[in-house]
């Protein structure tokens, strides 16, 4: 699966590019199949693995893709089939977002289980709540899930009993392409959430109120191709900037970046003493003269958790996890959302962290730890990236086994770390 080879203890210098936003990027190819006519042109699309996988599986669908320098050109008129299979699914858990549109487009689809990081349950409750509700039955849910589309009603009100992303982003897509008026009550609100409802209205729908929780969407039958700019991955630029903040050192990040996307970034940082100048298209970074963790009133210790938008991204965690053991103090990490998430913190301890994991969703870091290089297995994209900042951070080489998972989310990860200054090495 390939590894990553890195060698610890210099503090880093320079600037990068982040690439567009990945959680942005998964929902709108899937959307594209919506366009009965026209083609749908996404820029500043990543350059990731997980969107290759979503385009072999528009690919297999039928439809027809050329992606050049980060722009992907999609026309989705020759589909011709709502079966996709395990194997395709297998690989990333947005597959599930082509299962609405295609029953819509087609009268039916069926898919495999969709794949994914292995960072706890992932329910699909939500999806299939709203699906049924626009007239896209679950027929089947054994091997896979087959659904089947009737008649859909010309009002639907629908409250979410969770504001999932993607769940939301699937109930949006379908919503757009039938014809009547949805509200959706408790909905996501994540930028990418109001992004994808921007390529759904270039395509002929009216959404309203995307970026809230209440959206209320006008269908259309007749969709056809849109366009969309991808702002920049808020995530990738929080990892990075974690990497600065726990090695030591000067970093500038450019693309399309929204400073109004960083205020949740900015609390958690000044936790631990950091500060960085965000403007449209730049973020500025140094280092502390000492990277300490503030108490919380009268000596507690503080904790960090997650939550939906505008909460801290359950996203972020690991990478911050990573940098609290090179801190001073003590802070706990609240994961709410994903019981398997902080597992990898057991390779954060074989390499010298003082850490204690109370539960599945908590643990207690103490720091500063001097860390020893060792060999690591990345379980899921998040954790990879921060067993990468842990290595950077520690005396020798470390390698970090499965870097597949990594690159599933982060583009020219090894690129990016040799211009930062990072001695490292992709075999």
């Amino acid at each position: 699966m390939g590894s990553l080879l890195i060698e610890g203890g210099s503090r880093i210098y320079g600037r990068i590019e982040l690439g567009g936003n990945k959680n942005l990027a998964l929902p709108a190819l899937a959307a594209s199949v919506l366009a009965g006519n026209g083609k749908t042109v996404l820029h500043n699309v990543p350059d990731i693995k997980d969107v290759k996988s979503m385009l072999q599986i528009l690919g297999h669908l039928g439809a027809k893709y050329e992606m050049s320098a980060g722009d992907v050109v999609i026309d989705a008129t020759g589909i011709s089939t709502g079966d996709i299979p395990s194997e395709l699914c297998g690989r990333i858990r947005t597959s599930i977002l082509f299962a609405g549109p295609l029953a819509t487009r087609l009268g039916y689809c069926r898919i495999g289980i969709p794949g994914g990081d292995p960072i706890g349950h992932r329910r699909l409750d939500t999806h299939f709540y709203g699906l049924s509700r626009l007239g896209v039955k679950l027929v089947s849910a054994e091997e896979g899930y087959a659904l089947e589309k009737s008649d859909s009603p010309s009002e639907v009100q629908l409250f979410l009993d969770e504001p999932s992303v993607t769940g939301t982003e699937h109930i949006m897509m379908v919503a757009a392409s039938v014809d009547c008026t949805t509200t959706i009550r408790n909905a996501a609100c994540e930028p990418h959430v109001e992004q994808l409802a921007g390529l759904l209205n270039s395509m002929g729908a009216e959404i309203t109120g995307a970026g809230t929780n209440v959206i209320v969407v006008k269908g259309n039958t007749q969709l056809h191709g849109g366009e969309l700019t991808l702002e920049s991955d808020y995530v990738e630029a929080a990892s990075y900037m974690t990497l600065c903040a726990a090695v030591g050192g000067d970093i500038e990040i450019t693309g399309r970046i929204s400073p109004h996307y960083y205020w949740m970034t900015r609390r958690i940082f000044e936790m631990f003493n950091c500060q960085f100048t965000v403007v449209p298209g730049r973020i500025s970074m140094s280092s502390p003269d000492k990277l300490v963790v503030s108490p919380d009133m009268n000596n507690a210790i503080p904790v960090i958790s997650d939550g939906p938008w505008p909460q801290f991204p359950s996203d972020m965690m690991s990478c911050f996890i990573a940098l609290a053991t090179q801190a001073q103090g003590t802070c706990m990490f609240f994961e709410k959302m994903f019981e398997s998430r902080i597992f990898f913190v057991d390779k954060l301890i074989a390499m010298g962290a003082n850490a204690i994991i109370c539960d599945p969703h908590r643990v207690v870091i103490s720091g500063p730890s001097r860390l020893r290089g060792i060999t690591m297995y990345s379980p899921d994209i998040r954790a990879g990236m921060a067993m990468i900042i842990a290595a950077c951070c520690a005396k020798g080489v470390s390698s970090i086994e499965n870097i597949e998972m990594v690159l599933r989310g982060y583009q020219d990860i090894e690129e990016k770390l040799k211009a930062l200054g990072v001695k490292a090495e992709l075999r």
